[in-house]
């Protein structure tokens, strides 16, 4: 028989989620996404277990997102697998969000678009020298779900607009530095902090205070400046605007890079964080990815990316519309447009906003 995508089980006090798809790099499947969301609601009700602890199996990385292929094949039809996968994937979201106990994320490795979802909600969320985080969607006519619109906008400046744009990829020390990491840990000593976890669940500040180690110095410090400079603008036309006019190489390579996202993405990236950023619930906020993704899956922009990228690998997307300028607020307000009552997303229930 085969192993189960996700392995589940208590191990003391503690309860382990194990991503469990190790040759996709863990990416995220609707049937991995209700394992995890059973194993919480038992786990839930069950005052022995202490804490949570996600992680993975293999060397190769946390989680690399969802399954991109299989949500663009249900696209190009009648899409609603990928409306399965995103409904129960963002109940999972919210459930982590709003969990009762500790939860700790092991960031060992890529950790992006799903994984992201799996680690920011956590308390504790552990990067090594082996993290790279990233929310990479704009290259794929996607969007940063999964809790971008809420996490985003909150980290410090305006980075959480310049990940989401850029897909910009960060390292431990970044991470560290923006809070997106609270602990950094070396790969070698996973292994040690886990089972002092396991020995410890009602205790993890103790638990992890001997594996912590200095990550070193975060570049992205030495562009926050810039960053607050050329990304506090009020539309993604003013953003490259911006950099156009900026004679830093800095920019060059910013301006660079937004060229080849898709147009339609970073507008819905910046909407989406904005309004994001105003919402007090954190179910709002999913419930408006909900609505982005529904739709986003079946647009040209998302099929194509995911051909150009990851079925032919030609990385030359044809976006339509190809330009800021052909991406209307009309296009905008039918992509965040309210669904049907009966199609709109709603969380797991009882569940009670905790933060």
């Amino acid at each position: 028989m085969s192993e189960p995508e996700v392995i589940a089980r208590v191990e003391g006090g503690l309860g382990r989620l194990t991503l469990n798809r190790p040759a996709a790099l863990h990416a995220l499947t609707t049937n991995m996404c209700r394992l995890m969301i059973e194993a919480l609601l038992a786990w839930r009700e069950d005052p022995s277990v202490e804490a949570v602890l996600i992680d993975h199996a293999g060397e190769r990385g946390f989680c690399a997102g969802g399954d991109i292929r299989m949500l663009a094949e249900s696209g190009a039809g009648d899409g609603a697998a990928a409306r399965a996968f995103f409904f129960t994937e963002y109940r999972l979201n919210d459930l982590l969000f709003n969990y009762p106990r500790p939860v700790v994320a092991v960031m060992d490795g890529v950790t992006m678009g799903g994984g992201v979802g799996l680690s920011m909600p956590a308390k504790y969320r552990i990067a090594t020298e082996r993290t790279t985080f990233a929310m990479p969607e704009t290259g794929i006519g996607l969007f940063p779900d999964v809790g971008g619109g809420w996490f985003l906008p909150r980290l410090r400046s305006h980075v959480g607009l310049w990940l989401a744009l850029t897909g910009a990829r960060l390292k431990a020390a970044d991470c560290f530095a923006l809070e997106i990491a609270t602990h950094v840990v070396p790969s070698a000593r996973v292994g040690e902090l886990k089972a002092a976890i396991a020995a410890k669940p009602g205790h993890i500040p103790e638990a992890l205070a001997p594996f912590e180690t200095d990550p070193g110095a975060a570049p992205i410090l030495a562009h926050l400046a810039d960053i607050d400079r050329l990304f506090a603008a009020p539309n993604v036309e003013a953003i490259v605007a911006n950099l156009k006019a900026d004679a830093s190489d800095w920019a060059k390579a910013q301006l660079t890079t937004l060229a080849a996202k898709s147009p339609q993405t970073m507008k819905v990236a910046f909407r989406q964080l904005a309004l994001g950023a105003r919402k007090t619930l954190f179910a709002d906020n999913m419930a408006m990815e909900y609505r982005i993704g529904a739709r986003v899956v079946q647009r040209h922009d998302f099929i194509e990316g995911v051909r150009a990228v990851i079925v032919d690998k030609d990385n030359a997307p044809h976006w339509n519309p190809p330009d800021l300028e052909g991406v209307t607020e009309a296009d905008l307000d039918a992509i965040f447009a309210a669904l049907p009552a009966d199609q709109e997303w709603t969380p797991l229930s009882p569940i009670v906003e905790t933060r």
